[in-house]
């Protein structure tokens, strides 16, 4: 039996969108729905989907441009409020009503905004390593390799190169760091490996980043409880902005992974614990 199905759907302007759903959608738990970081897809979440799944219906989709998914046909089609619209179409095609979100860097801050668009969707809501404020060493790191490629001559060159992008993972061993390598990295028709999304999307992305007062868009979920996730070397969320989520937050709590940079995996012990505990009340 497949650990998951594949499935498809149309976004408002006729994009075809991918996604996987893990479990059975009549299972007790209420549905979980990971958002994945920018630039990643729901290779991601395998993981963390197969554990929840036992008792709950987990749905994972790739974003326009990412993955599996279907490319935008102009860059200004990759502006954030469009992956909002396409995951509310995405819950209407699935008939979701009432969900869990579990929200990655860029998902963390699509999940505030669904907050906005869809707000008696969500029940409770996972950011892993990310806040309103995210540090500037952390936005240059991020945006450096976001606009172009970087091409590979096979996966053991790509698994090198991710270990030098990002030495602060919490991956250990060859096979995981090569996992990771196959959900950023696609074979392309010259024969060489490229990133698996649309390099197009970083200049959409970065304005729209200028236009939201990030706070604000954080207290749009200030009424549903929240758990975040920090790795301790994160660059992307540091322990002021988390302090102060806490503080305004009335339903906050948090964990971090130690020795873990931006983002964990949620595969780290430490943050296993934490989702357990936290999803079992919902």
């Amino acid at each position: 039996m497949a650990e998951y199905a594949e499935r498809r759907y149309l976004s408002q302007d006729g994009l075809s969108l991918y996604y996987r759903a893990y479990g059975d959608p009549r299972a007790p738990g209420t549905p979980v729905l990971c958002l994945p970081g920018l630039t990643r897809n729901s290779k991601d979440f395998n993981r963390l989907a197969k554990r929840l799944m036992t008792t709950r219906y987990v749905v994972c989709p790739d974003y326009r441009g990412r993955g599996q998914s279907e490319f935008a046909r102009a860059p200004s089609d990759y502006h954030p409020s469009l992956n909002i619209n396409d995951v509310r179409h995405l819950l209407t095609v699935e008939g979701l009503h009432r969900i869990v979100v579990v929200g990655t860097s860029f998902g963390g801050f699509l999940a505030m905004g669904m907050a906005l668009a869809v707000p008696a969707t969500l029940l409770a809501v996972v950011l892993n390593d990310v806040g309103p404020e995210v540090s500037d060493d952390g936005v240059a790191r991020i945006m450096d390799y976001v606009g172009r490629d970087s091409p590979q001559s096979d996966w053991i060159s790509a698994s090198a190169e991710l270990r030098r992008m990002f030495p602060t993972l919490s991956l250990r061993t060859d096979e995981e760091w090569l996992a990771s390598a196959r959900a950023t990295w696609r074979e392309g028709d010259d024969g060489l490996l490229h990133f698996d999304w649309d390099t197009r999307l970083a200049g959409p992305v970065a304005r729209a980043r200028r236009e939201v007062q990030p706070w604000i868009l954080f207290r749009a979920i200030g009424r549903v409880p929240v758990l975040a996730v920090r790795g301790e070397l994160s660059d992307v969320l540091s322990v002021e902005t988390l302090d102060r989520m806490a503080h305004e937050h009335p339903q906050f709590e948090h964990v971090t992974v130690p020795g873990c940079g931006h983002p964990p995996s949620l595969a780290e012990p430490q943050a296993l614990e934490a989702i357990d505990e936290f999803l079992a009340r919902y």
